[in-house]
């Protein structure tokens, strides 16, 4: 077995009704939230829905001054980071909550750090390059998809559209607030969406090239992908079923666990241009790309992807092949997709063959991703596996 660290979120606690009582729990913190503030990083939807007004009621309670900052937008920008992060220094916070989806999340990540620590944004892009401390810090997600209360990643646009990671443990924060019922007014399509990428984060967690691929996230991608395979049609169809929410909203968080530490691949180095320059929301980039990444990787993994197979669908016939098994598991996801209401093709998000080039080229640029793929990716190969696509 090879050598491998594994980090996660100190604290993790799922309960229902939970964000009401995050004046309590930032209340018992040997923080300084008490004496100088908490600001809440959210989007506009969050609020709009009131989806953060118990959160906000119960710091209230608490006398825990709260500063909301609610411009956080899909596919965060580091202009956004960095006017959150101006505010909460000049207001001297003392605790930041991220509240809302991964962008919310990840913007929340960043300007804790940035706040503890003296460096500026431009030098925390890459892996383990943030020195010093950051702010205390909460995560409340409010969808089941990304994962972000767990990871130690947050993906920022930057102001060429290209997406960079800032990678460090630094930034898992110290407590994960899992409420079921903050996910329960989610749409079908964004339901659908989150719930397939959190899939595709316990997929490519499981066939990752990286070095630090582990038993330990291999079992969460297998219970993540129990959970999640088994609830999604529900928690779409229903989405008042708590029960499903609270199946989606934890294997979210350990498919999150899973690829924090054994990271992705190609699938997401192929969505983010999809992301950027389309405004694509994150999931399903993710879900248009899957089923061609995965062809195009069957021959490196195919045993891999054969053995994640029944945990997605119990009753496929393995008595097979381990390629007819990933031939016929791809073609299954693809059939899932369009059953949530997620149709297969670029082309439905507006993507022409003409832009193919300028998303290959972009794709490359995702090095720290690609390189844990499966099988070598060129540009060429991107662009072939974009126009399949299609």
């Amino acid at each position: 077995m090879n050598d491998f660290i594994f980090n996660t979120t100190a604290s993790i606690r799922l309960k229902s009704g939970g964000a009401a009582e995050l004046g309590d729990i930032l209340a018992d913190m040997p923080i300084a939230a008490q004496e100088r503030g908490a600001m809440l990083v959210t989007d506009p939807g969050i609020m709009k829905l009131g989806l953060a007004d118990a959160a906000l009621e119960s710091l209230e309670a608490r006398k825990i001054k709260t500063l909301v900052f609610d411009k956080v937008e899909a596919d965060p920008k580091a202009e956004t980071v960095l006017e959150a992060t101006a505010i909460a220094k000049d207001a001297g916070i003392g605790c930041i909550i991220g509240f809302g989806g991964g962008s919310s999340m990840d913007v929340a990540k960043v300007v804790a750090l940035l706040c503890g620590a003296d460096q500026p944004l431009d030098a925390l892009y890459g892996v383990n390059l943030a020195k010093g401390k950051r702010l205390p810090l909460v995560l409340v997600p409010t969808t089941a998809g990304t994962g972000s209360e767990v990871t130690a990643v947050s993906i920022l646009t930057t102001g060429t559209e290209e997406k960079k990671g800032v990678v460090t443990p630094i930034i898992l924060p110290d407590i994960a607030l899992l409420d079921p019922d903050l996910t329960i007014g989610l749409p079908p399509h964004i339901t659908a969406a989150t719930g397939v990428d959190a899939m595709v984060h316990a997929i490519e967690a499981f066939t990752s090239r990286s070095a630090n691929n582990n038993p330990i996230s291999r079992t969460l991608a297998k219970q993540a992908l129990d959970l999640l395979a088994a609830n999604i049609r529900e928690a779409v169809a229903n989405g008042s079923n708590r029960e499903a929410r609270v199946n989606m909203l934890l294997g979210s968080m350990l498919a999150g666990q899973a690829f924090a530490n054994s990271p992705v691949a190609a699938v997401h180095a192929l969505a983010y241009p999809v992301g950027s320059l389309f405004h694509v929301p994150h999931g399903l980039s993710n879900a248009l790309v899957l089923a061609e990444v995965m062809r195009f990787n069957a021959a490196d993994c195919g045993a891999e992807y054969a053995e994640l197979a029944p945990h997605v669908f119990p009753d496929i016939d393995t008595g097979r092949s381990s390629q007819a098994v990933t031939l016929d598991f791809i073609e299954r996801l693809v059939s899932l997709n369009r059953d949530l209401g997620l149709e297969p093709g670029l082309s439905h998000v507006g993507i022409t063959k003409s832009d193919i080039p300028k998303l290959a080229s972009d794709a490359m640029n995702q090095t720290r991703l690609l390189v844990n793929n499966p099988r070598e990716v060129r540009e060429e190969d991107a662009a072939r596996i974009y126009e399949a696509s299609l």
